[in-house]
């Protein structure tokens, strides 16, 4: 299986360089230690202007784009800044290469699938094993330092092609899962701040949700977004990977946002990321987006305008090789001055300092002795394992189907495109994994098992019904994995229709009328599907969606199955009907709904209309109750103490409905609230506590947003508690029309399971 993973990306399998790229080898040049920018002892500043000064104009040049050029008279070797690690250590770019000294690495769950555990724990711990296993690839010259990773843009609409890559709909669990992955990347055991065990990157910034949708590209795209929209959002999870996540690097996007390309907007780029947020890092832009802005979206009159409009607007590298090529004729014609090449390239020296680049051999720093030993472990592959039990979702379970007994099943039926997937379940953006399992694999070893493979791929054109029927009829119980592959959702391809792909439905209704004993519906995915079909029919027992669960996706699904582990995750994202997808044009960015011309709004933030499952929904094999125990006694009200001079006290209050946030965030308003969660069965598992907040309908606010989550495992009848801290600024405020957020005063409700909890603000 390696093998046939290893010649369809096109790799290498012989071993290249043993030795890691890096600066200032003392060892190979002793002059070299006279350099100030290769004193490990100095400042990053310091040295990073002793290094800029160094250099000539065409040298710096060469360093602002991702394939830079060395320079041999200093000591600094070529070096490639696009890699991947998505979900795990990705050959996709030229900066990673799998050989025969290292062939593999942990392949993680898609992250759509990894979100849907909404475990923060869960998200950091897999940052850190890939960038351990980064740094030992590293390590042995077969990867670079600085991974373009993660995706943090939200899944808008159920058709976009990558929203496998993110974690979901809501800004709060795309900021949290941003934010963990980010620190379990960079973040070393030393607990150095300064330094960096590799270099992630935030992407695609911003707007950007549309890749390939009925001939409308990305590269053109002209995504109109209002500043409330943006700001509520599109960019929280960029701001929070910033701010709170300290990350080294974002990627600016394709499209234009409000007639402006992303990477051409001087307010998105050098005012908003580098000003407001303080990136302490570089900017980079998506892969050949320069070329796209001069000649898809025809922005400026010529490719030197186009540089320098970039450069000056705060971009400091260039994938692809548009900003070399015209950068020198740009500086000629007087568009672009070398002060602001200077800042560019000293944005990203300073990176690479951090990262030890500059500190010599790396065998003797901190992560030195990382090898190939330190890859595919078995502590690794196991947690890949884990986190795909952990996000698996059971839709609908009726009495009597899942789990099911290995004991009372004597044949199984197995059915479905995807009964048999490998590469299929590591999704997109994927590395050569450890091994993989397959669901036949992993099924086949509890119990006899009889496979059907039923469709003749995904797209299903020509379903062999009879001979599907035929195995069905006579087992104990049937499971059918159906769903999608990279074929109907990937990058470049948005879908069209969110249905099972071909006559799959077919396929699975058929089976069914026949089946004498449960029948079980897997759903192998990255976007959601519409099977209302499925959740109406009494004859399918029970449904699970698995995502694309990586390399141990089909031992997940056997453990789910079969039931020695039992299903906690929550959709991160609505599945709508095919009637949202027919109706709404994926153009339209807006979020939230007008009457004025019928649009219904997105996500289950503004929209209320039908769906087939909601965000948050998610069953498990015993049931939880939560009882809150510490919140504010009601009549619960928080007074909010304004100046008497106050334009809100110098009108009657029904005519103030809100005030500015920040006039509350310097008095640390706030109160504490605690539930108990109880395990109402005998069966232990663990139990995601989602906690929404519906304020007042002021600034045309979401009709509910998530607050916070939790997640506890609790044995057979065991109670837990969860805790939240309710911030009055940073939890009840919401952003007003200008982007400015205002706290509303009124009614604000928490919601959690069906427990609620009421109070008011007031001035």
């Amino acid at each position: 299986v390696l093998c046939f993973v290893v010649l369809r990306a096109g790799i290498s399998v012989s071993a290249q360089n043993q030795k890691p790229i890096f600066a200032c080898d003392v060892s190979a040049d002793p002059a070299l230690k006279t350099l100030a920018f290769c004193d490990s002892s100095l400042d990053v500043k310091t040295r990073v202007d002793d290094l800029v000064n160094r250099l000539t104009l065409p040298e710096k040049l060469g360093w602002l784009a991702n394939s830079a050029k060395g320079v041999s008279r200093l000591g600094i070797p070529d070096y490639e800044w696009w890699s991947e690690v998505l979900h795990g250590v990705s050959y996709t770019g030229p900066g990673v290469r799998f050989t025969s000294l290292v062939p593999g690495a942990t392949s993680f769950p898609q992250v759509i699938l990894t979100s849907a555990s909404f475990n923060e724990s869960l998200f950091r711990a897999i940052g850190k094993v890939v960038s351990t296993e980064a740094r030992a690839m590293y390590n042995v010259g077969s990867a670079g330092l600085t991974f373009w990773s993660p995706n943090v843009n939200i899944f808008r609409d159920p058709r976009w092609g990558r929203g496998q890559e993110t974690p979901g709909e809501d800004p709060l669990l795309t900021s949290k899962y941003g934010v963990a992955y980010v620190r379990g990347l960079q973040e070393r055991d030393d607990g150095n701040k300064e330094k960096l065990k590799v270099a992630s990157c935030c992407k695609h910034y911003t707007a950007y949700d549309l890749d390939n949708w009925k001939g409308i590209q990305r590269y053109s795209f002209n995504a109109i977004v209002t500043q409330q929209d943006l700001d509520d959002t599109f960019n929280p999870p960029f701001k929070s990977c910033v701010i709170d996540g300290n990350v080294a690097s974002v990627m600016c996007s394709y499209n234009q946002v409000n007639g402006k390309p992303a990477c051409g907007d001087p307010d998105l780029l050098s005012a908003t990321i580098r000003g407001t947020w303080k990136l302490n890092g570089y900017i980079v832009s998506d892969c050949d987006s320069l070329n796209e802005m001069f000649y898809s979206q025809h922005y400026t009159k010529t490719p030197e305008e186009t540089v320098a409009l970039a450069i000056n607007s705060g971009l400091d590298l260039n994938c692809g090789s548009f900003l070399t090529k015209n950068a020198q004729a740009a500086v000629d014609r007087g568009l672009l001055n070398e002060t602001s090449i200077n800042k560019a390239v000293a944005n990203n020296f300073a990176t690479l300092m951090r990262l030890g680049f500059f500190d010599g051999d790396p065998s003797k720093q901190l992560y030195g002795n990382l090898g190939p030993k330190d890859v595919c472990t078995q502590a690794n592959r196991e947690l890949a394992r884990e986190a795909a039990r952990q996000g698996i979702v059971l839709l609908k379970n009726s009495r009597g189907s899942l789990p099911l007994s290995p004991s009372g099943i004597k044949s199984l039926a197995l059915i479905g495109p995807n009964v048999n997937a490998t590469y299929t379940m590591i999704g997109s953006y994927e590395g050569v994994p450890c091994g993989y399992t397959s669901p036949l694999q992993a099924l086949s070893a509890s119990v006899k098992t009889i496979y059907e493979e039923g469709c003749g791929g995904v797209s299903c054109t020509a379903p062999r019904v009879d001979a599907a029927k035929a195995i069905s009829a006579g087992a104990d119980a049937v499971i059918l994995i159906m769903g999608s592959d990279q074929t109907i959702e990937r990058e470049s391809q948005d879908r069209v229709n969110i249905t099972l792909p071909g006559q799959q439905q077919l396929l699975v209704t058929e089976v069914a009328k026949v089946a004498k004993g449960p029948v079980i519906l897997v759903i192998m995915s990255g976007g959601g599907m519409d099977i209302q079909f499925a959740k109406n029919d009494p004859k399918i027992s029970s449904i699970l969606w698995v995502g694309f669960p990586g390399e141990a996706g089909g031992a997940a699904i056997s453990d789910v199955i079969f039931g020695s582990h039992n299903p906690s995750g929550k959709l991160p994202m609505t599945w709508y009907p095919q009637s949202y997808a027919d109706a709404v044009s994926m153009t339209n960015m807006n979020m939230r709904p007008s009457r004025s011309n019928n649009f219904p709004g997105r996500t289950y933030r503004f929209y209320t209309g039908p769906t087939v499952y909601p965000f948050g929904y998610g069953l498990s094999y015993t049931q939880f109750s939560h009882k809150i125990i510490q919140a504010p006694p009601p009549p619960t009200l928080i007074s909010i103490p304004l100046d008497q001079k106050h334009p809100c006290r110098r009108r009657s209050s029904s005519n103030c409905t809100s005030i500015d946030s920040a006039e509350v965030c310097n008095l640390n308003l706030g109160f504490d609230l605690q539930l108990k969660v109880r395990n109402e069965g005998g069966m232990g598992g663990s139990h995601t506590v989602l906690l929404f907040v519906s304020t007042p309908r002021v600034h045309d606010a979401p009709e509910k947003r998530l607050l916070g989550f939790d997640k506890l495992h609790l044995g057979g009848w065991g109670e837990g508690v969860a805790r939240f801290r309710i911030d009055v600024c940073e939890h009840l405020s919401v952003v007003d029309e200008f982007g400015k957020r205002k706290l509303g005063l009124g009614e604000h409700v928490l919601h959690v399971g069906g427990s609620k909890h009421s109070f008011n603000v007031a001035i």
